[in-house]
Parts: structure tokens; sequence; C-alpha cells
């Protein structure tokens, strides 16, 4: 299960259900592992500025995320900064993205090279006295040995890493430095390589070194996850949890269903399969890998679905599932502060039901009894709300949300940071964060171990989100599918013309995993070697059925694990025998 249907009772109440059952558990790892274990080295908890302060400030910077496609309310902030502020857009993405084109400065680096960039910027910092050195000495915790440490990452260094000019990079820190009231809002997708926290986490620097957490309108967020402090405990069963039993990664679930016994840790293979929220089939790395376990004759598999996905296609059994505007559900934000309870609007269509109402009818057929599925959602919701010190379901309703905003010195660390000593970590325990921490860099560095582009495979792959597709939601609906037209493979004009690929021509990509075949648009937004496949797009949208994923690595990203899907080394080749269907 994932995130499909986002409510905390919809969502979550597999977790009681597979806990009830002893079965295994999931390390839930397709997208904010990478950053969260980033985040959190430095800071200790997984919050950060208001994002509404972005009004309040002089420079925003974007790093590592497209908001004009998957973030809308972050514009509305920028629109009003720049309005009333004349505020700068600075955008950090490997390719010439609907925000950076909006953007006042875009540093358009190598994919993977953040961490990098990062240290570049900090040296100059240190180098033009732009730093708030009573900042430092009061929040943070080895301010000289991280000076020290940087001397050697000059711009002209991260040059040669990132692909950008010295001279970009100069131009960025002296604004950065210059400019008290910095937001820097940073994005998901610089993280999604196996050295994402380690760029997550040298990123998440910059605010320290030039005291802009003092500030309204000032400070950083990559999300507010940690400050609600939502009590599920009866939603998820948490009194029945039994921490023994294993915990299978979810990117690996091609491997796990394949029998590999290093992710299955020496158990038994996973013989049935309970599938909420989550289209593995298309969304999980290695789609070649995963199709191959889920056609297992000895694997029984229940699909609970909105629309009859690929993963339903493979299935067992297929059980229809509710919309939210047919369900009671309530969520909570991480781009914003806001708790919201919603209540279903409309009469399930036919024999679709509620992730909640299945997993508490089974849970009754098979002999369990939990006050979680004893319980209505609605009666969950105000329980949880409640035990949570927020208002019950019914105030919250009629409020329309409930703002947890903390207060300006807790969401800018004015009262310290939430590690030990309450300071800033530039040299974190990143033992704290991931098991695979001996690899962790000590100080904030370019970590050189992701998929670079070699011989063989001359071109590195970014599988960015489409405009119109939220992963694979809204893939079944007509009108995207439209606006989106086709997958398509964008590169730059001379990388296609010295492989004789057109403009609309068809082109296959592949590595040792797969290649697939698209067709190719022209778009020179890129550094040379760097090619772009919006999606997800369904395999079968493919012209042969297989699509990006089927080209990303399941390796785990470092030191917590998370799917790598912007970390893919390719080669392309035109498709020329089939250029009759490029039209």
């Amino acid at each position: 299960h994932y995130a499909g249907t986002m409510g905390l009772v919809q969502r979550d109440s597999i977790e009681l259900f597979r806990n009830l059952l002893k079965t295994s558990r999931q390390h839930s790892t397709f997208c904010i592992t990478l950053a969260d274990a980033g985040w959190i080295a430095g800071t200790g908890v997984k919050r950060g500025s208001d994002p509404r302060t972005m009004a309040d400030s002089d420079l925003i910077v974007m790093w590592g995320g497209n908001p004009v496609y998957t973030q809308v309310n972050v514009m509305h902030h920028v629109a009003r900064a720049r309005r009333q502020r004349n505020a700068k857009l600075v955008v950090v993405d490997p390719y010439y993205t609907a925000t950076a084109k909006k953007a006042d400065q875009h540093l358009m680096l190598r994919p993977g090279t953040d961490g990098a960039l990062a240290c570049a910027v900090m040296h100059q910092l240190f180098a033009d006295d732009m730093v708030d050195r009573e900042y430092l000495a009061q929040y943070c915790d080895v301010p000289t040995e991280l000076e020290h440490h940087l001397q050697s990452k000059s711009p002209a260094w991260a040059a040669g890493i990132t692909g950008l000019e010295a001279g970009e990079i100069i131009d960025f820190a002296r604004l950065y430095g210059n400019t008290e009231r910095s937001f820097l809002r940073l994005g998901y997708g610089f993280t999604r390589s196996r050295n994402g926290a380690a760029n997550m986490h040298a990123a998440s620097c910059l605010p320290a070194l030039t005291g802009a957490w003092r500030y309204p309108g000032g400070g950083a967020l990559y999300a507010n996850g940690g400050i609600y402090g939502i009590d599920q405990s009866v939603i998820k069963g948490l009194d029945v949890l039994d921490t023994s039993t294993r915990v299978l990664d979810q990117s690996r679930i091609g491997d796990v269903l394949c029998g590999n016994p290093r992710d299955l840790q020496g158990g038994p293979p996973v013989t049935a399969l309970l599938v909420q929220n989550t289209n593995p089939v298309v969304v999980a790395p290695e789609t070649k890998k995963v199709i191959q376990g889920f056609a297992r004759d000895d694997l029984f598999t229940c699909v609970h679905e909105q629309f009859f996905t690929e993963t339903a296609a493979m299935a067992d059994i297929v059980l229809p599932a509710t919309m939210f505007l047919e369900h009671d559900d309530f969520y909570q934000a991480g781009g914003h502060t806001h708790v919201q309870v919603t209540r279903g609007l409309v009469t399930p269509f036919a024999e679709c039901r509620s992730n909640h109402w299945v997993l508490a009818q089974l849970a009754n057929r098979l002999g369990f009894r939990h006050a979680g599925f004893q319980k209505e959602a609605r009666e969950l919701i105000d329980e949880s709300l409640r035990l949570s010190g927020l208002p019950g379901e019914q105030t919250s309703f009629q409020n329309h949300w409930v703002d947890c905003a903390p207060a300006f010195e807790t969401s800018n660390f004015i009262d310290g940071f939430e590690t030990p000593d309450k300071r800033f970590h530039f040299k974190p325990d990143w033992s704290r964060v991931g098991p695979a921490f001996e690899q962790m860099p000590e100080l904030p560095d370019y970590m050189p171990i992701a998929n670079d582009a070699d011989a063989q495979h001359p071109f590195r792959l970014v599988a960015a989100p489409a405009r119109q597709f939220l992963n694979t939601s809204f893939t079944e609906t007509r009108t995207s599918q439209m606006a989106e037209t086709r997958p398509t493979l964008m590169l730059r004009s001379d990388d296609a013309a010295r492989y004789s690929i057109k403009d609309g021509g068809l082109v296959r990509v592949g590595n040792r995993l797969a290649d697939i075949l698209l067709h190719a648009k022209i778009f020179d937004g890129m550094q040379p070697g760097v090619v772009i496949i919006e999606s997800i797009w369904p395999n079968q949208a493919f012209i042969e059925g297989l699509g990006v994923n089927a080209l990303v690595s399941a390796e785990p990203g470092l030191p917590n694990g998370g799917a790598i899907y912007h970390d893919t080394a390719v080669w392309i080749q035109p498709e020329t025998g089939r250029q009759h269907e490029s039209a």
C-alpha cells in the first residue's frame, strides 16, 4: 500500500490489518525516505518555516521541485512575494521546467550533483564573509570544522561536477548571502538518487550559514509532517504491533516476489498479497522483475482499486474501491500546515467499498476483534483528533480545517533544533537515520555514487512528473491523457543530431535492466547527455507495453533506503525500421 488514498483512516487502516494478522511489514520507500533522511539528519525533525511566510521573502529558492506542476500553492506565495516585495526566484533543477521558466535565475545542473553545488555555495559564503558567525556559534554543531572542510569545495570544483559555470554559482551564493529573508523550498526530486539524502542534507545547511532562520520570510521548508502529532494508535493498531515481524522494502517488491533471499531476510516466500492505494506494476522500479513476481502461479493477489490498473489486471481477485468523495476521512498536509476532515458527498457507486470497510469485514470474518475495526470511520476520526488535542470531527468539519502551524520560534528553530544538543548538525549522526550510515559523508559533500553516464550508457535519465498526472493517478482520465498526448523522450537537438534522431521519431532507450520504445521530442532545456521522460504513463501507453520504471534500478538509496527514480544511466538509438509509426 502507499498513498493513492491519502486520508489517515482509509490509507492507514491496512496497518491494523497487518498487525492483527502478524504479516510481513512494509518499509515504505517509494517517495519520501531519502528526503526525510537528509532533512532530519540536520534539523532532527520533519518541519520547517511556515510556507505562507514565503510571501514575506525577498529571495525564494526552489531546489529540486517543479511546483507549477506539483504544488501550485507554492506559486501563489511566490507570486505574492514578487508582487509585494519584488522578490527574486531561483530554481535549481536539471531541466527547464515550467517553474524554471518563471525564475530570475535557473541553475540547470547535472542530475545528482546537488551536493557539490550546495558545498560550493557554502564555500563562497565563507570566502566572502557572508555567514552569520553569531548564529553559527549559538545554533550549529561544528562551524569551524565545516569551514575548514569546505576550503577545497570551490565554485570551480563544483563547476566540473555540476556542469554549471563557476560564475553562476558565485552569483547565486552572493545573492543568497546578501538576502536576509531568503526562503529555501526543498523538493523531493533532487533526493531520488543513490546520494539523495546527502544532497538534501548539504542543501539544508545553507540557511544555517546565513542565519536566515532568524527572519520572518527566511529559513527553509522540505515538509511539515512533524508538526501534527496525530494519534493513530487505534487506526494503526499499535497495541498489537509485533516488532519481530520482518519488514520488506516496498521499492524492491520485484526482488521480494521473485524470492531474493536477501530481500526475504531468510524467511519464507510471499504467497499472498493484498494491495491498496498503489499500482506497483507501474510505479515500482525494475518493472520486468515486478511483473515476473506478480505472475507467479503460487502467489494469491487481491487488489482493492478504483480503476482496473495494470496491477489489478494481475490479481486473482479485484475489489472495487471508493474515491475520496465517497467516504469519510481526514488528512494532514505536507506542504502546508492544516488538518482537514472530509465526509463522503455521494453514495458509493455500485459495489465500491472503502478501504477501512473492506479491511474491517475481512478482519471480522477471520475472527479478529479490535476497536479500530469495530468503529465507523467517522468515529475513528473523532477519537483520533481528540486524542491529539485537536477539535473533534464535527467541529473540524464545520470549520473546514484546523491550522496546526507552530509559533515562529518553533517553526524556525529559534528555540533550538530537535537534535539532542538543540543545534543544527553539519556533522550528523547518520546512525540515527539509517542502517547504511557508514557510507555517508561526515560533513556536507558531493557523494559520487550515482549511476553516472559511461561509454556504454552515455545519457543520464530523469523520470520527472508529468503535469497532468500524479504518479499513476489521473492516467486513466481521458482529458489528462489527451493533454499529455503520449510518452516522449526529451533530448537536446545536438544529442539528437549525433544519433540521427528526428523530432517525433521513434527512439529506443535502454540499459542492463530493459529497453523501451517511445517517441522523441527535441528540447534544449537541459545539459548535453541528459534526457527526460515525464511520466508516470502506464506501461501499456508505451509502444511495446513497457514503461520508464523498467529502466530504474531497485537498488536502495543511502542510508535508509528509498527509490532512486532519477538515478539512471541509459543508451539511446533511433528505431529506424519503424519510423512510419512516428506520425
